[in-house]
């Protein structure tokens, strides 16, 4: 289970001003449900997901992971986490087989088990005609495969998706898609990031729509049709985005 409880990321600017990039935000995520940070680029889901996974401490507020606390117990959350964004690193120069089994290792995870679990994903993402190959010979949809792999090799119950079908071909972004959907079934918690609507409407359970730095709103693709009084997804979050704005406005005004 994740949860968020007015979580916040400054960054200062050349003025000597603060730049929010996450500024208050709250939600939930719970096991066997897939969750949607949904936004604009620039929104601050990347921050967002980058704090819960102790890559950023917040400026202020709290997250836990699985009951721990992101700041007190920052080794137990990674433990319990598996963390997928689109800059993760591989080191060229190892096949994607040995790449994995190095993070295994890290993680103290027997050779026997790292090897039982690469076996079950690479038949699950369609990985054994390339698993042994250097990893620099690999398509951008073969590495992001390798990612997930090492991501998720030490079976964490929290798993965070961080724009994950960004820049990969039809094919691979659907065995992506089955994947998250598959973490769902085995009882996991997920939290995946994206700014397509198609892929929100499709997976997530719960969305939760992010604009600069601040939630919007949350609920059911159900609950934000009600709400909003629009049917598709795209004019749901423009209606919440301009109800931001005009709110904003009126904010500056009184100041």
């Amino acid at each position: 289970m994740i949860k968020v409880n007015n979580l916040s990321k400054s960054f200062p600017k050349k003025d000597g001003s603060q730049f929010f990039a996450v500024d208050g935000v709250s939600f939930e995520a719970r096991d066997a449900e897939i969750v949607c940070l949904l936004g604009v680029n620039g929104a601050g889901k990347t921050t967002t997901m980058r704090i819960l996974s102790t890559v950023f401490q917040p400026s202020s507020g709290s997250a836990e992971i699985m009951g721990w606390d992101i700041k007190k117990n920052a080794q137990q959350v990674r433990e319990n986490l598996g963390f997928l964004s689109g800059d993760t690193g591989l080191y060229n120069r190892l096949s994607g087989r040995e790449f994995i089994t190095y993070f295994g290792r890290l993680y103290g995870i027997s050779d026997t088990t790292i090897a039982q679990r690469i076996a079950e994903m690479a038949e699950l993402l369609d990985m054994n005609d390339f698993l042994d190959k250097k990893i620099e010979f690999l398509s951008t949809g073969m590495k992001q495969k390798v990612s997930i792999v090492r991501s998720i090799i030490h079976d964490p119950p929290v798993m965070i998706f961080d724009e994950p079908t960004a820049g990969l071909d039809i094919l691979t972004a659907r065995n992506i898609v089955a994947f998250i959907r598959q973490c769902k079934q085995r009882s996991k918690c997920v939290l995946f990031s994206t700014h397509i609507m198609r892929e929100a409407e499709r997976l997530a359970d719960r969305i939760v729509m992010i604009h600069k730095g601040k939630i919007l709103t949350e609920g059911t693709l159900e609950t934000l049709r009600e709400d909003s009084g629009q049917t598709d997804l795209d004019d749901i979050f423009v209606f919440y985005v301009n109800q931001f704005s005009d709110e904003t406005e009126v904010l500056a005004h009184e100041f």
